[in-house]
């Protein structure tokens, strides 16, 4: 497999503040990958990089060996980078279905736009809720609707950024098993989740962030078995 996101000495601070530390990472086209690690790690600061939230920092991003430095997060949307945050925050006057035509609207897929949103609807399996408003769906499917917003433009890339916080076991078990359908069908995903079993029910690779590094990159199993992890992440001694 090719490799579709390459991170090359990534660092962010903020002020006298090192919130990231040198940071490589490869992604090959078709990976499903974890990324754990405590609170105020890092992880969420290095998404905010590859994303382009984070408009300055230190390194270099590439997507299919396109240089994203520099571009905003609308840009690199266009090249083929989605996400989904923790906290979906729909347009709530819009209805469902208009929620997700309006990123085909703005990279100029109008005449597409009706077409496409609902196919994504059908994806995540919102289609008979098109018409409704955000307020009245249940938690699990408004994230299912930002995941369908996340795919609307046909991402390379999808990172979902803790997408089944606050849900119920067998809702992160819907969310997992959705995240490994868009998979299938062809979308590399990076999963941020602190739910263990939901990523080790998805990722075929993981890595731990501790302090601002990245301190483990493997095979899950044998990643949570390490000492250092476990000292850092697990709470074990």
């Amino acid at each position: 497999m090719s490799i579709l996101l390459k991170a090359e000495r990534v660092g962010k601070r903020f002020g006298g503040f090192v919130a990231l530390q040198e940071v490589d990472l490869e992604l090959r086209t078709g990976e499903r990958l974890g990324l754990i690690g405590p609170n105020g790690s890092g992880k969420s600061t290095f998404v905010n990089c590859i994303s382009g939230d984070f408009a300055q920092h230190d390194g270099q991003v590439t997507l299919a060996g396109q240089p994203l430095n520099g571009l905003k997060p609308n840009e690199r949307a266009r090249r083929g980078l989605a996400r989904t945050f923790q906290l979906p925050q729909p347009f709530n006057s819009l209805s469902v279905l208009e929620n997700v035509r309006i990123p085909l609207l703005f990279s100029g897929a109008a005449a597409e736009a009706t077409p496409r949103a609902m196919e994504c609807l059908d994806q995540v399996e919102l289609g008979p809720k098109a018409l409704k408003l955000p307020r009245e769906l249940t938690q699990v499917e408004q994230r299912r609707l930002e995941l369908a917003r996340a795919i609307a433009l046909r991402p390379q890339l999808l990172i979902a950024d803790e997408a089944m916080a606050g849900l119920s076991n067998a809702e992160v078990d819907e969310i997992v098993a959705l995240l490994l359908r868009l998979n299938g069908q062809g979308v590399t995903i990076i999963m941020i989740e602190h739910i263990m079993r939901a990523v080790t029910a998805f990722a075929e690779r993981l890595i731990v962030f501790v302090a601002g590094r990245k301190i483990a990159d493997g095979v899950p199993r044998e990643v949570l078995a390490l000492r250092e992890v476990e000292d850092a992440y697990l709470g074990k001694q």
